[in-house]
């Protein structure tokens, strides 16, 4: 595949024989996007149903869609276990297991760091991982940089939480593999010809420190 950069939206495909992106702009039909929550503050994801042009994909995707979204409905879990985890920052994070009896359904990291932080939701189906949110805060400044540090700098602007570049991801994933990204950024992003691979190995290596973690 071959580099492309994209503003806005964009939703990458993945079949057995390409891979490609497709812009939003004027297609609408390709996707459904619903207006976004601070998941990092209230831990709840929202319900969407990424949609693509190809009808098989499609097909493909809809169980993972039901699993999510029952999942997400659930009220009562028979235990919920919380860790810290560390070594990754100085900053440390947090995660969340969620159990029923049927064993663990959800995991909720929380990745802190000086310059952002990251808030990860991993999903289960028959034991394997289907479904991740991801949702990346990008600071406009280190967390330290006060008033005193910005005028120290001569700088105009000091940290500033709401002035944070926000960058959501949605990876599906059927028996190990992703099937298809869905990409929300307000400015740009570049697609490497490595990204899947990097994206999958990076999610799936956080995974599996975290069921290593709730043991």
């Amino acid at each position: 595949m071959k580099n492309r950069f994209l503003r806005g939206v964009f939703i990458i495909l993945i079949s057995s024989s390409d891979v490609y992106a497709q812009k939003s702009g004027n297609q609408t039909s390709v996707f459904f996007t619903t207006k976004e929550k601070d998941t990092v503050k209230n831990g709840k994801t929202f319900n969407e149903k990424d949609t693509t042009g190809s009808k098989s994909l499609e097909n493909r995707i809809k169980p993972i869609q039901a699993n999510f979204k029952r999942i997400n409905s659930m009220t009562k879990w028979t235990s919920v276990k919380k860790k810290d985890i560390e070594g990754e920052s100085a900053e440390g994070g947090e995660a969340a297991f969620y159990y029923t009896d049927k064993g663990l359904e959800k995991i909720i990291a929380r990745h802190y760091g000086e310059m952002g932080q990251m808030l990860i939701e991993y999903y289960l189906m028959n034991g394997q991982l289907s479904f991740v949110f991801e949702k990346e805060y990008r600071y406009n400044r280190p967390l330290f940089y006060d008033k005193k540090v910005m005028k120290d700098n001569n700088d105009t602007e000091a940290f500033d939480f709401n002035k944070s570049e926000v960058i959501t991801t949605r990876n599906y994933f059927e028996n190990g593999n992703i099937i298809m990204i869905n990409n929300t950024t307000g400015g740009g992003f570049n697609i490497s010809a490595d990204y899947l691979h990097e994206q999958k190995k990076s999610l799936t290596e956080r995974f599996k420190k975290l069921l290593k973690l709730a043991e």
